[in-house]
């Protein structure tokens, strides 16, 4: 398969701590900007109408936070109808999620991981489906991080690149979740992340994390991104050519304009490989 992307350039996950502003003006520095639809679906009131703005403005992607793709509980198909009400009415062509269940008889409020088992590809795969059959369209599963290895059959690489074939959907790839499982599962970053299906990517995640301790790192998307993780990016846009990259920043927000100076890396990065791009050509297309 070839990669045309949902959208370009470098995005900003959309929080409400900014919205006002955005609503008036975006930035020129951002392509396009991402959502969790369970944040946003019937949101009415000034918060809704400042989103209605902004979706008229500029792209919008979804990122998902409670399909539970891996949880034993059936999928939710009544809201997965509203997503797919969501996904029309702002004209957002992607929705991605975790490759990670959230919920066990109730909902876990945090992302847990899936066992490394070929029984659990193929229950996943099948879930995978299903949703793209309700949406009407692929969606993009991401690469979670993760901190205790349950029922470990196969590695992390395996894993991952047999769901994203057998279910024959889109790659969120996850730049700052690539690291943080490197170092807390003491695997190579760069040659895990050159294993991955390249032709299957929609778009990147970059994020900052926590360090625990030396070999402990806790995914928090609450920090300002770090060197290794940027280039690890570099090595991204290297190997596979330049993708769309959001950067993600749930806690510990600062102002705007200091988010910015972090897209204008991201953009800083896409520059240097526009010109010779291996994958940007078949948005052009």
């Amino acid at each position: 398969m070839s990669n045309s992307y949902p959208v370009q350039g470098a995005g900003l996950g959309l929080r409400r701590t900014f919205i006002g502003s955005l609503a008036e003006s975006i930035p020129s520095q951002i392509d396009f900007m991402e959502v969790a639809p369970e944040n946003w679906i019937d949101v009415g009131g000034k918060f809704g109408h400042q989103f209605y703005k902004i979706a008229e403005q500029i792209p919008i992607v979804c990122h998902g936070l409670s399909l539970n793709i891996g949880g034993a509980a059936p999928l939710d198909e009544a809201f997965l109808g509203k997503v797919k009400q969501f996904l029309e009415l702002h004209n957002i062509s992607l929705y991605s999620e975790h490759l990670s269940y959230c919920a066990d008889n109730g909902h876990l409020y945090d992302l847990m991981p899936i066992p490394f088992t070929e029984e659990a590809v193929k229950y996943v795969v099948e879930r995978i489906k299903r949703v793209q059959d309700i949406l009407g369209q692929r969606i993009a599963m991401e690469n979670a991080s993760y901190y205790a290895e349950i029922g470990k059959e196969m590695e992390e690489i395996e894993f991952v690149n047999a769901v994203l074939e057998e279910a024959d959907c889109l790659f969120h790839i996850d730049i700052n979740n690539i690291y943080v499982n490197s170092i807390n599962h003491k695997y190579d970053a760069e040659k895990f992340l050159k294993a991955l299906p390249g032709d299957r990517i929609a778009y990147a995640h970059i994020a900052g994390h926590f360090v625990e301790e030396q070999d402990l790192r806790v995914d928090t998307h609450g920090a300002d991104v770090i060197d290794p993780v940027w280039q690890l990016l570099d090595i991204a846009y290297d190997h596979f050519g330049v993708f769309p990259t959001l950067l993600e920043r749930d806690f510990n927000i600062p102002p705007l304009h200091e988010l910015l100076k972090e897209v204008d890396i991201i953009r800083d990065y896409q520059f240097k490989y526009s010109k010779n791009d291996k994958s940007i050509k078949q948005q052009q297309n």
